[in-house]
């Protein structure tokens, strides 16, 4: 089955919110299906911190986030979202990135109405485009995918810049035009993110970041809502910043790794991590001597 079509019927299905971990690459990616989750989350906030050491304020190109998508949908077998920040500029610029995203691999693109260059949805500062001009993009999306089944994933920020009763026009107009599921990010109050399922039909996800704006929700009560999806965007990231500093510091405290054994993974397992012996199997598969051997019978 098509990744596409495999996370349309996951986030279809009856039962508790899709979790969705986000990876800014391919090893955490391998990690996050090494965990059991359905699908995985590029992360334009994760990809930025990870390959530029910059914040998320709209610096990534389309291009380094394509390069990094290819990657990681050929490391993993689970369907891969993808965060596309504004598209990349206009409606026309967005169908580009949609058609460029959907060849490297992407089961699902978010796209957000902010203006560019955007902004993490958790700062402050950020303002939004024209509700017209957001529908105009989402149509140019839908138009421009191959495969029907690729998700379009609608972000509105307008929540922060408008209130909340026109964030919800906002999502309710994304939805008309085509939109798949509907992210109205950063929600102060559990009422607030009530509101938004109860009054806007459709497949709702919710951002759940660590000291962000949004309450930390449970699974099963982010399901009681009505959400679908529980993002977490930059969980892994974060916490594998937290273990390298913890082994870095033993590293500079003592001068040698020879104790810090219960801080690495091991060799072995970093080595099945990134299938190193599905790799040695097919070297012997297609090996000359093999073949030599196939030619000369």
């Amino acid at each position: 089955m098509r990744t596409t079509q495999r996370l349309r019927d996951l986030i279809a299905a009856d039962g508790p919110p899709v979790i969705l971990p986000g990876a800014p690459n391919a090893l955490t990616a391998r990690v996050v299906e090494e965990a059991g989750f359905d699908a995985v989350y590029v992360s334009g906030a994760g990809l930025t911190n990870t390959y530029l050491g910059h914040p998320d304020i709209g610096l990534l190109t389309l291009s380094e986030l394509a390069s990094h998508v290819a990657a990681i949908a050929d490391a993993v077998a689970i369907p891969v979202v993808v965060d596309a920040d504004t598209g990349f500029g206009n409606a026309i610029n967005v169908q580009r990135t949609v058609r460029m995203l959907e060849r490297a691999g992407a089961a699902a693109l978010q796209m957000e109405d902010q203006v560019s260059p955007k902004k993490c949805g958790h700062f402050d500062g950020k303002d939004v485009i024209s509700q017209a001009e957001m529908v105009g993009k989402i149509r140019a999306a839908v138009d421009a995918r191959h495969d029907d089944d690729l998700l379009i994933i609608a972000r509105t920020d307008a929540l922060a810049t408008e209130g909340l009763d026109r964030a919800l026009e906002r999502v309710e107009s994304y939805r008309e035009a085509g939109a798949d599921v509907l992210f109205v990010e950063a929600p102060q109050t559990t009422e607030q993110m009530r509101a938004i399922v109860e009054k806007v039909p459709g497949i709702h996800m919710a951002n759940m970041v660590e000291g962000g704006r949004t309450p930390l929700t449970s699974r099963a009560e982010l399901g009681e809502l009505g959400f679908r999806i529980a993002l977490y965007a930059n969980t892994a990231m974060r916490g594998a910043v937290a273990g390298m500093r913890q082994v870095m510091s033993h590293l500079y405290e003592h001068g040698d790794t020879r104790e810090a054994g219960d801080l690495l993974i091991s060799w072995a397992d970093r080595q099945n991590l990134v299938r190193k012996p599905e790799f040695d199997r097919l070297e012997q598969l297609y090996s000359a001597e093999k073949n030599e051997g196939r030619l000369s019978s």
